[in-house]
């Protein structure tokens, strides 16, 4: 990274990056990794976790050329936080389960933005950046670590479909507005939903993403193979090959 980033003899587009410039591609290899481990594809793994790590050397070095830090520091300062959330581990607490350590963390967290004065509120810290069905899941925990929550995932099922009733208010009435701001609802329900069967609301949506994806090619496939395209299939037609492409890749 330090001959890519050598002002002589580097190469020209990492000689123009920056923490702004990079932090796309920064967000876009891990979501790499992520498919690549969905797949369970080892080698793939591997390589995405390279591509990730470089990103890391790579933000880092722009820090060390402003003076701030540089990698040696990042890893330090992860030991170090790891080590100070984990005392049960490190130190002389003890926890007697997952979720009991979950609490915990949280609670380590919230006393660290205090300290840096990063404010006390609940939903305080939950980075913005995030995509919107994690970030949605992350808030309704942090509620639910105050007692606001649903006590069951039946009863969250019902907030979902007592949504999805005033979606379809608002697709009747033909307001467009109230039915975006009702979708939303209905989103942010379904990612609490999912927070309550220990589900990853972006990973269920990955797998149903590659389901899809994985049938559709398969009805092509078939109208391929009969020398069409779906384009010129009926209605009726494309729901039998749906239903066709299940029994075949599920």
């Amino acid at each position: 990274m330090v001959t890519l980033r050598d002002r002589e003899r580097g190469c020209p587009w990492d000689l123009e990056q920056t923490w702004e410039s990079i932090a796309p591609h920064t967000l876009e290899e891990a979501y790499e990794l992520a498919d690549a481990i969905a797949q369970g594809d080892a080698d793939k793994v591997r390589d995405e976790l390279g591509d990730l790590l470089f990103q890391v050397v790579f933000q880092s070095r722009i820090a060390e050329e402003r003076g701030l830090f540089d990698l040696e520091d990042v890893a330090a300062a992860i030991g170090s936080k790891l080590e100070r959330r984990h005392p049960h581990v490190f130190g002389e607490a003890s926890v007697r389960s997952a979720a009991e350590q979950t609490v915990a963390w949280e609670a380590h967290k919230a006393a660290e933005r205090r300290t840096s004065g990063g404010g006390d509120g609940v939903l305080d810290g939950i980075t913005l950046g995030l995509p919107a069905l994690t970030r949605a899941a992350k808030l309704g925990r942090r509620a639910g670590a105050v007692g606001f929550d649903w006590s069951r995932a039946t009863d969250v099922v019902g907030k979902v479909e007592e949504e999805a009733r005033e979606l379809r208010g608002a697709l009747e009435s033909g307001d467009a507005e109230q039915a975006r701001e009702e979708l939303g609802d209905v989103l942010f329900s379904i990612a609490q939903l999912a927070r309550h069967i220990e589900a990853d609301p972006e990973a269920a949506l990955r797998a149903a993403n590659a389901k899809f994806e994985r049938r559709f090619r398969c009805m092509e496939r078939i109208l391929a193979g009969q020398g069409s395209h779906p384009r010129d299939a009926t209605p009726a037609e494309l729901e039998a090959l749906w239903n066709e492409a299940k029994r075949q890749v599920g």
